[in-house]
């Protein structure tokens, strides 16, 4: 929809709007040079939207997938079905500006000028040289990377180059410092030699005491065995006292719960006894129980048949009231329908009563008189009136004798009730006195256990009694005075382990303090530093010794270094220059073959020659009034010129010229017609500026003379007639509000004549 669309791609339009269907499609066949094309769209616009666009070519009968010579092949994507297009018709903007003039389009004025400039050089056909142009830029993009890289290496070697310089200046009087490294280097030698000495004294003095430490050390031992010893025995000692404590825990717990036992087992036999005593008690009741409880079997059962003969009343008596109730209401609507029955027999009555009183009675007029024939009409419907009133008169007394014995029954209703209640009160009374029998007859075996139980149980609880009184017995008492014992012999050998571990604990340290002062392994380990630390000292000479040979050898390094990123740096530079120089060069080529190039030369050489073809376009239809010029340079407010593009028109009436902009809706129209035919006249092949290799034989044109009025209009016509001739066109499909445009056509397409001849031709098939 070229109307609408913001652009000549498939993508440049939005159908998910204008569609109902989960998915539609559009289906348009065309040909182009010889050779027929389908183009299908497919909406889906049901879940997840989406486009596709197929283009279909006519080859050997069928419809098959288009191929173009790079081969990309028509495959339901919109890129691929736009390269398609352009590949046979050319750029889409090219042909909706040229061949294609749809509704809401935008003049050739209203262009950018960048647009201005690909459309020409398309219908130009100076894509060649944009491809130059293109190819152009990439090798300037290499040439600017590669020399950012050597700009990059530049400055690594700059920065190199600083190092050293730094690395140099720093190691300057390297010699110097290798001559002090090696008098301190001396010197630590000397104080290490002399610490290594007196540490050697030291050692031989600590070896002449070792025999005084050896005995030093057995006496210690024996000390600190006798002090594990002791710390043993008071731990077995401990051991021993708590076994003894939990032995005493144990039997008095024992005790308690052979008590506690005692006491639970002769509370439980008590409680027994006592239900034993109970039942022996009741015996009497159970005795009666057995006897009363047929008796109440009876009474039961024949108030339980009383009940359900006052039951079976009460059931009927409702059956009556609701009978009762039920004839009440039709008694009801019989004395409704007689009364309204009386009321229409008075009712014809008087009106036959008016065939006395009606004065044209007699006359030539009785036949048209209403009221005569109203009372005539209520003669003949008087005998069916008062034999309904007798119909329900009758009904009534059927009723009422229906409804006499019905009352008596339901009156004896209240009766049978209290009859009811009175017998289920007493069903109930009974039934529990029954249970309450069956209960006490039940206990008649169990009253017999109770009997022999009760002396079994009598001597059980003495004997219990006796048990919980004895607190202790003889097994128990022997066992706390054995563990009374034991307690005592473990408190004797404690205190005896305790006196011989003092005593031998007094002689050892006696033996210590007659043994002459230990050695002083102080003085030794501060020896060991001294030694430590001179040779600490002798490694940091050496490695400083070392480190100024090796500032020696990296200064000669850095000299050698600097050497050689002199000759690095001048050889980069000259690689840098001879980059400069191609990417100048490459610059200049890329712009030559941009559209400010040759393509802006090019178009501007083409301007002469499509104003002439739009000149004689308008001579030949309209006259000498108005020409038109093409300028490709416009001035500014400053009065300069710079690039840009505009139609300026000039009127040789008035002798004015302006741009196209400024124009009339209706001049507008003249002239955009003009500007879109010769734009396609530079794409004929016939015409010396063209050289795209296309050539449209039809053009398309969508309501583009509403602006005219009456008179514009048929001359807008004959300027259409006038380019399909100078064009050498075979055709133009054009649309149309206007009646007298559409009769000067050579052929008119009626839609609606198609569809109702369609409509007829399905209601011819299938009648």
């Amino acid at each position: 929809m070229p109307s609408r669309a913001s652009t000549g791609t498939p993508g440049g339009f939005s159908y998910y709007e204008h569609v109902v269907l989960p998915e539609s499609e559009k289906t348009l066949v065309w040909e182009m040079d010889g050779r027929r094309y389908r183009s299908q769209l497919v909406i889906r616009s049901g879940g997840r939207r989406r486009t596709e666009a197929y283009l279909f070519a006519w080859d050997d009968g069928a419809w098959r997938p288009a191929v173009i010579a790079d081969g990309t092949v028509s495959d339901g994507r919109c890129d691929s079905y736009t390269r398609c297009v352009e590949s046979i018709c050319g750029s889409a903007e090219t042909f909706v500006t040229s061949v294609f003039a749809a509704q809401g389009r935008r003049h050739l004025s209203q262009y950018r000028n960048a647009e201005i400039k690909g459309l020409l050089a398309d219908l130009l056909g100076l894509d060649e040289i944009g491809r130059l142009g293109s190819r152009a830029q990439e090798v300037v993009r290499g040439l600017k990377a590669g020399l950012s890289a050597l700009r990059m290496r530049q400055s690594e070697l700059a920065v190199d180059e600083a190092r050293v310089k730094a690395d140099l200046t720093k190691l300057h009087g390297a010699d110097q410092a290798v001559a002090a490294a090696v008098k301190a280097r001396d010197a630590a030698r000397s104080g290490c030699d002399a610490a290594r000495l007196a540490h050697a004294r030291l050692l031989a003095e600590q070896s002449r005491s070792t025999a005084i430490g050896e005995q030093r050390a057995r006496l210690e031992d024996r000390l600190r065995l006798a002090a594990a010893t002791l710390q043993r025995s008071e731990a077995e000692w401990q051991r021993l006292q708590d076994d003894l404590r939990e032995r005493t825990e144990r039997l008095n717990q024992r005790v308690a719960e052979r008590i506690t036992s005692a006491r639970t087992r002769r509370e439980a036999a008590e409680v027994r006894l006592r239900r034993c005593a109970a039942l022996v008690a009741d015996a009497a009741r159970v005795a009666r129980a057995e006897r009363r409880l047929p008796l109440a079997r009876r009474v039961f059962a024949a108030w339980q048949a009383r009940m359900a003969q006052a039951r079976v009343g009460v059931e009927q008596a409702t059956r009556a009231r609701d009978a009762c109730s039920h004839a009440m209401q039709r008694l009801g609507a019989i004395e409704q329908a007689a009364g309204k029955a009386a009321l229409r027999a008075q009712e014809l009555a008087r009106r036959f009563g008016l065939v006395g009183s009606v004065p044209c009675s007699g006359l030539p007029l009785q036949g048209r008189c209403q009221l005569l024939g109203d009372a005539r009409e209520a003669a003949a419907l008087m005998p069916s009136a008062r034999g309904e009133v007798e119909r329900l008169a009758q009904e009534r007394a059927q009723v009422l004798r229906e409804i006499e014995p019905l009352e008596r029954q339901a009156a004896q209703r209240q009766g049978a009730a209290d009859g009811l209640r009175d017998a289920e009160r007493r069903v109930a009374a009974a039934a529990s006195r029954e249970t309450a029998l069956s209960g006490l007859a039940g206990r008649k075996a169990e009253l017999v256990r109770a009997e022999e139980d009760h002396a079994a149980l009598q001597e059980e609880v003495k004997a219990l009694q006796l048990v919980e009184s004895i607190r202790e017995s003889d097994d128990e008492r022997t066992e706390r005075q054995a563990i009374a014992g034991g307690l005592q012999a473990s408190a004797q050998q404690r205190q005896a382990r305790r006196e011989a571990h003092r005593a031998e604990t007094v002689a050892i340290q006696q033996m210590l303090a007659s043994l002459p002062p230990r050695f002083d392994a102080q003085r030794l380990v501060e020896a060991a530093a001294h030694v430590t630390a001179a040779q600490r000292s002798l490694e940091e000479a050496e490695r400083a010794h070392s480190a100024a040979l090796a500032d020696v050898h990296k200064r000669q390094a850095a000299d050698a270094e600097h050497s050689r990123h002199e000759a690095r740096r001048s050889a980069l530079g000259e690689h840098i220059d001879r980059v400069q120089s191609q990417l100048a060069d490459w610059l200049l080529f890329a712009r030559c073959m941009s559209h400010d190039g040759l393509i802006a030369l090019a178009i501007e050489d083409a301007g002469p020659a499509l104003s002439g073809l739009a000149n004689d376009l308008l001579l030949a239809c309209y006259g000498a009034r108005f020409t038109v010029a093409i300028r490709t340079q416009v001035e500014t407010a400053k009065g300069e010129a710079r690039e840009g593009f505009d139609i300026e028109v000039h009127d040789s009436e008035s002798g004015n010229a302006k741009s196209v902009a400024l124009m009339s809706g209706g001049e507008r129209v003249w002239i955009s017609c003009r500007d879109r035919h010769e734009i396609h006249y530079a794409e004929n092949p016939d015409m010396p500026s063209s050289r795209s290799g296309r050539r449209c034989m039809t053009l398309f044109c969508d309501e583009a003379d509403g602006a005219l009025d009456a008179d514009r209009k048929r001359m807008f016509m004959a300027m259409k007639r006038e380019v399909l001739k100078l064009g050498g066109y075979e055709r133009e499909f054009f649309v149309s509000q206007t009646p007298e445009l559409t009769a000067m056509a050579d052929a008119v397409i009626d839609l609606d004549e198609m569809v109702i001849a369609s409509e007829q031709a399905l209601n011819e098939g299938g009648s």
